[in-house]
């Protein structure tokens, strides 16, 4: 039943009463700068202990009655150990494939921190990268949106 008309959802395509939503999941993902590290051009990934493998952003699922702030921030500490002050929005990355498992919608924000990363929760590993030392297997788009971000850095933050 809907709200406005008390009566069943009908698919707008065949007109047939739908059961199951199938809608994106949201997520967030996190680029960390340390800024109390030499190389301007620094981020931090960690290595994810569950499927897809491989190096990734922080991030993860909103919670429901989170925003996306919320989670940006709770997902970075619970995977990096690190307290972070947000500085952007970087953009909204919506790919029905970008996420091998399901359709996902990730906010990805930029912020900056201080400290040593230190692995929680669902990663095995947390490191810090450069442009130049990033690991060949990232997992979803992360390659790209790390390819943007770095293409979006002040000239005087570029090695």
């Amino acid at each position: 039943m809907t709200e406005k008309t008390g009566g069943p959802l009908l698919c707008p395509h065949c007109g047939k009463v739908v059961s199951k939503f199938r809608n994106p999941y949201p997520t967030v993902d996190i680029i960390i700068r340390l800024t109390d590290r030499p190389e301007p051009d620094n981020v931090v990934l960690i290595k994810r202990l569950n499927p897809p493998y491989g190096w990734a952003l922080p991030g993860g699922f909103v919670d429901y009655g989170e925003s996306v702030e919320q989670t940006a921030v709770r997902e970075a500490f619970e995977e990096t150990n690190l307290h972070v002050k947000m500085t952007g929005l970087m953009g909204v990355y919506s790919a029905p494939g970008r996420d091998p498992r399901f359709h996902t919608v990730t906010t990805v924000f930029s912020a900056t921190a201080e400290g040593e990363p230190k692995a929680g929760d669902d990663a095995g590993e947390a490191r810090v990268f450069t442009k130049d030392t990033l690991p060949e297997d990232i997992a979803f788009d992360h390659r790209d949106v790390l390819d943007e971000y770095f293409k979006r850095l002040p000239e005087k933050d570029k090695k």
